[in-house]
């Protein structure tokens, strides 16, 4: 085992994290309740690198003045505070809220789940804490942290799903506000590894257009905000396999609206196949007057990306023929030979039962 001795250290912070990971240490020696950034832990704790505590170094007293420090630290930057009790930073800490209210009511998220982010700054970013559910969410309760991941302002740690956000930040200038959320009807077409049809209700197309669906990795780790990379810039809303959405737009309260009308579609979409009869599709010359719309209110779409984009890559359809892909993973089950042919089965024992009701 390799340790790398950083009981020097005041805070243990990402770029700690980075450096023992680069020397190949599969542990750390930190001073007894020395703090750690979020960022930092959430780092170690995906590469497997254990944090061993030692007595405190000289001049360094318990975890709780440790703590303190760390905090008086946040509070040394002036430039920091004053961004984060600014009055567009307390606006935006109340719509935030507003929003986690909104999100739970609608029973997008439970428990703590969910996040929401606003970029108030070029490398500054405030977002909810983790573990506090979004009904319950008070401007107190929130953070801020850089485009890094780092928590520089706030008291309560940050949501551990950040770095989902900040990738689309770092990715999308336009990117202002992002909400991750997990809506029932979106979600099923996510853990199915399906995306809904286009060309079947306006405002869906002008609103959100082209779906597309990243691949699962672990929530929180920095493998699963980069699953979104390959389509934030085409896409303001990607469905996360087996876990939930993102949207992202230029206010908090334009991002969960997004979240709103591909859930509400998903729930149509379902309703509509449950009547019997095939779906009625947009024609593609109106369908030109839908994305000229899009265009000019500057939404992202897409079907304005160059041609010669895979079309794999977006995993959408290639007609609008079917509610939604099934997923290469999961082929369609063959028959074996021999095996009985369940639609004569069942019209066999239907004509037998109405032969019956009739009286022959």
């Amino acid at each position: 085992m390799k340790s790398m001795d950083l009981t020097a250290r005041k805070v243990i912070t990402m770029r700690d994290a980075q450096d023992a990971h680069a020397d190949g240490a599969t542990a750390v020696e930190i001073g007894s309740g020395c703090p750690i950034t979020p960022s930092a832990r959430d780092f170690l704790q995906h590469h497997a690198i254990a944090v061993n505590q030692r007595s405190c170094p000289a001049g360094r007293k318990n975890g709780r003045q440790n703590v303190e420090a760390s905090r008086s630290t946040q509070r040394a930057n002036p430039a920091i505070e004053k961004l984060f009790h600014s009055p567009e930073a307390e606006a935006i800490k109340k719509e935030i809220c507003a929003i986690g209210k909104k999100l739970w009511t609608r029973m997008y998220v439970d428990g703590n789940g969910g996040n929401i982010s606003y970029r108030i700054s070029q490398n500054e970013v405030i977002c909810t804490p983790t573990l506090v559910s979004k009904a319950d969410l008070t401007p107190e309760d929130l953070c801020m942290v850089d485009l890094e991941g780092n928590q520089i302002a706030g008291t309560k740690p940050r949501t551990s799903e950040i770095y989902l956000h900040l990738e689309i930040y770092k990715a999308v200038p336009e990117a202002k506000a992002a909400v991750h959320c997990h809506p029932p009807h979106a979600t099923a077409y996510a853990i199915t590894g399906r995306v809904p049809p286009n060309r079947v209700i306006p405002e869906v197309e002008v609103f959100i257009g082209k779906v597309a669906i990243a691949p699962y990795e672990t929530p929180g780790t920095p493998e699963f905000a980069q699953t979104v990379l390959p389509f934030v810039k085409q896409h303001n809303t990607v469905l996360l396999a087996n876990h939930g959405i993102i949207c992202w737009a230029d206010t908090v309260t334009h991002a969960e609206w997004y979240a709103e009308v591909i859930d509400t579609y998903c729930w149509t979409l379902m309703l509509a196949t449950q009547l019997g009869a095939p779906l009625s599709y947009i024609s593609e010359d109106k369908e030109g007057d839908l994305l000229s719309i899009k265009k000019r209110m500057g939404l992202p779409d897409a079907r304005f990306a160059p041609a010669n984009m895979k079309e794999c890559q977006l995993r959408d359809l290639e007609m609008p023929s079917a509610i939604a892909l099934v997923p290469n993973s999961c082929p369609q089950p063959v028959p074996e030979p021999g095996a009985p042919d369940v639609e004569a089965l069942v019209k066999s024992v239907t004509d037998a039962v109405m032969a019956a009701l009739n009286g022959g």
